[in-house]
C-alpha cells in the first residue's frame, strides 16, 4: 500500500500507510517537517545540551538534566524495551528514521538564526524527550519548599501552603455516559493545562493503517497518540493524578582517594558512581558538572562539600524516580492504545503505563466506561512523600508498587477529573483545590442530557469560587475611605466571573495581588524571601510570592497566620488599589505569554478570560504578574456516537513554522472557545504527497 499524507483545512496531518511500522516512519517524517525546530530543542533538552545554542538561560536546565541522568535513563529504558518488547522497539525505531529523514532539509528559520544544523535522533531519543517533558510533573521540588517552610515556620506550614504549586501541570476532564447525552452514547471532553508553548505541546494528527485508525493529540517527538485519542469505537483521555512517586534523599557524601562515598542506612560508607561532564554554553565558557549517583539515585543538588560548597555538615540531595529504578517508561502501552477497540483494551494497555501517573477516562460505542489511575507509584514510608528523608537512616526504602485505584461506577452518569482529591488520594500529598472539579460537576448537573456541541461552554466557564475568602474579608471592613468603600461595594456586587471583558475582574485581581504582596512583606515570612542554596531550576517552587498567591484562600481562612493581621493587610490592599484603580478590563493585563525557545517574530498576544481556579484555567501569578504562561494546551470533545462529530482545538496551529498559514490560525478559535471539527474521511481531505 502506498504511504499517503493528507491535510485538512487547518493543515492537520492525516496519514495512511500499509503497516503500523511504516505509519510510524511517516508520522516521524511529517512531525519533523512541521516542527523541526521544536524537535531539535526537545532533543537537546533531553540530552542536557540546549545551552550550547540557547545560551546561559538554558544552563540551569542542562545541569539538572545531566545530574539527574535523563539521557542515560532513556538509554537504559531503550535497551530494556528492545529486550522486553521488540515489536514496540522496532516501531519506535521506524519513527526515529522518519524524524531523521524529515530533518534533512529543515524549513524552520530558527536554525539559520542561531547557526545550528539539526542533529541526528537516536532510537532512545523519543524516550529521552518523554522523560524530560514529564520529570517535573510529580512536583518533587515542592518537597524543598515544605522543608524550607517547616524549618522557618513550623510543621503547620505544610498544610497552610498545600495547594497546586506554580510549577505543576493539571487538566480538566469529564466523562458523560450515554444515558446523560442526546445521542445515547458517551462523550468525553476536557483540556490539559500546561505551560503554553509555541509551537504547541500537542499535535493534532490522524493515523490510519490496516491495524487501526486513530485520531488524537500526539506529543511531538513521541510515536503514536498517548494521552488523548479516538479509534472510532473507543476514546480515552487523561489528567495528571497529582500522585507522589519521586523521592528526595539527604545524602552524606565524602571524598576518598577512589572517588566519592555515600553513607547508607546500614551505617556503612558505599562507593558512589562519579564522573564529570562538560556543558557547552553559547557565548560563554563551558561549565564542568560533577555527576554523582548513590544507591538511592542521581545527586541533583550539592555534593561532598554541601549545597553551597561551604556547609559545615556536607549535604547533597539524591532523586529517586521510577524509570531510573525499573528501566521502564511505559512505552509498551503506546501500540496497544492505538489498537484498542473497547474500554477493556484501553484498561489493559494502561496497565503498562509508567509515568507520569494519570487519571484515565475511556468510553466505547458498546456502552463501556472506564475511570481509573494508571502509572507506577512506590510503596514507602509516609515521610518520603512529604519532605526530604535521610539516606543514612533505615525505613525509607521502596517496598514494591501501589495497586492503581479505579472507580466501580459513575454516580449520576458522570465522572469529573480536575486534579482534585478523588481516585488518586491514597497516592498523593498535594492536590488541586476542588473548585474546578466542583464547578464542572455542578454545570453537568444543570441539564439531564448533553450534546457534544454543549461542551465548549463548560470549557470556557469563568466562575471563580476561590474568590470567596477575600470577598468575605472585604465585606467585614469598615471605616474605609470613600473611594475604598465604593470599590469594596463594587466587588461585593461582582458576579465572580473572570471574563476578559470585565472591569470588575480586573479590580478583583488588582486587590488580590496587593493582598498577596502585603502578606509576603510580613516579618514572619522574611526568612523565606531569600532563595535557599538549591539549583536555580528549582527556584520557581521556592519563591514566596507565588506560594502565597496560590495559597491565598487557605491563608485567609486559617485560624492564625504567624501574627499577621489579615484584615489590616486586606484594608491596606484595598486602599492602595482605590488610589489608582485599574482603568481597563481583565483581558488588557491578563494576556497570553507563551514560552518560545527562540522568538523569531514578535506577536501581539490576545487577552484571556479565566484564572487559576476557573474551569477556564489560564494561570497568572497573583501578586507578581497578570500574564498567563499556563492554560489549556488543547481542548477536545470525543463523541462516541459518531467520531466525525468530535471537536478539538490547540492554542496556535498545526505548523510550528513561523509565517506558515497554519502556524497561528487556530489561536482566535482557542481564545474565544470555538473548536475545529474532527475530519477522518480521507475523501474530504487534500492529498499532499505519497512517500
Amino acid at each position: 500500500m502506498t504511504t499517503e499524507i493528507y491535510r485538512d483545512a487547518w493543515g492537520i496531518p492525516h496519514l495512511r500507510a500499509g503497516s503500523a511500522r511504516e505509519l510510524a516512519r511517516v508520522q516521524g517524517l511529517v512531525t519533523a517537517r512541521d516542527r523541526a525546530w521544536q524537535l531539535e530543542v526537545e532533543r537537546h533538552r533531553a540530552q542536557g545540551t540546549s545551552a550550547s545554542f540557547l545560551g546561559a538561560e538554558a544552563l540551569y536546565w542542562d545541569v539538572f538534566a545531566r545530574r539527574a541522568r535523563l539521557d542515560d535513563t532513556a538509554r537504559r529504558c531503550w535497551a530494556a524495551l528492545e529486550e522486553r518488547d521488540p515489536e514496540t522497539a522496532g516501531w519506535v525505531r521506524a519513527y526515529v528514521d522518519g524524524v531523521n529523514d524529515g530533518l534533512a532539509v529543515p524549513a524552520a528559520p530558527e536554525f539559520a538564526r542561531v547557526g545550528l544544523a539539526p542533529g541526528r535522533w537516536e532510537p532512545w531519543t523519543p524516550l529521552g524527550v518523554w522523560l524530560a517533558t514529564h520529570i517535573l510533573f510529580a512536583g518533587f521540588p515542592a518537597k524543598l519548599w515544605r522543608e524550607e517552610a517547616v524549618r522557618h515556620l513550623g510543621e503547620e506550614a505544610v498544610g497552610l501552603f498545600a495547594v497546586d504549586g506554580p510549577g505543576s501541570s493539571g487538566s480538566n476532564g469529564w466523562l458523560v455516559s450515554g444515558e446523560r447525552t442526546t445521542t445515547g452514547h458517551a462523550v468525553i471532553a476536557g483540556d490539559p493545562h500546561r505551560f503554553v508553548e509555541d509551537p504547541g505541546v500537542y499535535q493534532q494528527i490522524h493515523l490510519a493503517c490496516p491495524e487501526f485508525d486513530v485520531v488524537g493529540l500526539a506529543v511531538p517527538g513521541i510515536p503514536g497518540i498517548a494521552h488523548f485519542g479516538h479509534t472510532g469505537t473507543v476514546a480515552w483521555a487523561i489528567t495528571n493524578a497529582m500522585a507522589d512517586y519521586q523521592d528526595l534523599y539527604r545524602e552524606r557524601l565524602r571524598r576518598t582517594g577512589a572517588g566519592v562515598q555515600a553513607l547508607g542506612p546500614d551505617g556503612v560508607w558505599h562507593r558512589a558512581a562519579r564522573h564529570t561532564e562538560t556543558v557547552e554554553v553559547a557565548g560563554e565558557e563551558p561549565v564542568e558538572v560533577e555527576v554523582i549517583e548513590t544507591e538511592r539515585g542521581p545527586v541533583i543538588a550539592g555534593g561532598p562539600e554541601g549545597l553551597d560548597g561551604t556547609a559545615p555538615t556536607p549535604l547533597a540531595l539524591a532523586l529517586r524516580y521510577p524509570p531510573r529504578v525499573t528501566a521502564d517508561l511505559g512505552f509498551g502501552a503506546l501500540l496497544p492504545l492505538l489498537r484498542a477497540r473497547s474500554v477493556g483494551d484501553v484498561d489493559r494497555a494502561v496497565d503498562l503505563w509508567a509515568e507520569p501517573v494519570n487519571v484515565v477516562q475511556a468510553a466505547d460505542t458498546e456502552g463501556g466506561l472506564l475511570h481509573r489511575v494508571a502509572g507506577r507509584v512506590p510503596v514507602r514510608a509516609e515521610a518520603n512523600g512529604t519532605r526530604l528523608v535521610p539516606a543514612w537512616e533505615p525505613g525509607h526504602e521502596w517496598r514494591g508498587w501501589h495497586e492503581m485505584p479505579r472507580a466501580a461506577e459513575l454516580p449520576d452518569g458522570i465522572a469529573v477529573m480536575a486534579n482534585q482529591r478523588g481516585l488518586a488520594t491514597p497516592l498523593g500529598v498535594e492536590f488541586a483545590p476542588p473548585h474546578r472539579a466542583g464547578r464542572i460537576a455542578a454545570l453537568l448537573r444543570e441539564k439531564d442530557h448533553w450534546s457534544p456541541g454543549d461542551m465548549p461552554a463548560v470549557h470556557m466557564d469563568t466562575h471563580l469560587a476561590s474568590a470567596g475568602p477575600l470577598l468575605d474579608h472585604l465585606a467585614a471592613l469598615d471605616a474605609l475611605s470613600p473611594e475604598a468603600a465604593a470599590l469594596r461595594d463594587r466587588l461585593l456586587r461582582w458576579d465572580r466571573r473572570m471574563d476578559a471583558t470585565s472591569t470588575d475582574a480586573a479590580v478583583y485581581a488588582a486587590v488580590r495581588g496587593a493582598v498577596v504582596r502585603q502578606l509576603a512583606a510580613h516579618p514572619a515570612f522574611a526568612a523565606l524571601t531569600a532563595p535557599p542554596a538549591y539549583p536555580e531550576v528549582f527556584l520557581p517552587w521556592l519563591a514566596l510570592l507565588p506560594r502565597i498567591g496560590f495559597a491565598l484562600e487557605h491563608l485567609l481562612r486559617a485560624e492564625e497566620l504567624y501574627g499577621a493581621d489579615r484584615p489590616a493587610a486586606v484594608r491596606a490592599a484595598l486602599e492602595e488599589v482605590a488610589e489608582q484603580p485599574p482603568a481597563g478590563t481583565w483581558g488588557e493585563t491578563h494576556r497570553l505569554a507563551p514560552w518560545r525557545a527562540l522568538a523569531s517574530t514578535s506577536y501581539d498576544e490576545p487577552g484571556l478570560s479565566g484564572d487559576h481556579d476557573c474551569v477556564l484555567c489560564t494561570s497568572a501569578v497573583p501578586g507578581l504578574t497578570d500574564l498567563a504562561a499556563r492554560g489549556p494546551a488543547a481542548r477536545y470533545v470525543w463523541n462516541l456516537a459518531r467520531r466525525e462529530d468530535s471537536l478539538w482545538v490547540v492554542p496556535f496551529g498545526a505548523s510550528g513554522i513561523p509565517g506558515s498559514a497554519h502556524h497561528r490560525d487556530q489561536l482566535p478559535l482557542w481564545t474565544e472557545g470555538d473548536l475545529v471539527p474532527v475530519v477522518t474521511d480521507f475523501d474530504r481531505l487534500t492529498k499532499e504527497s505519497d512517500v
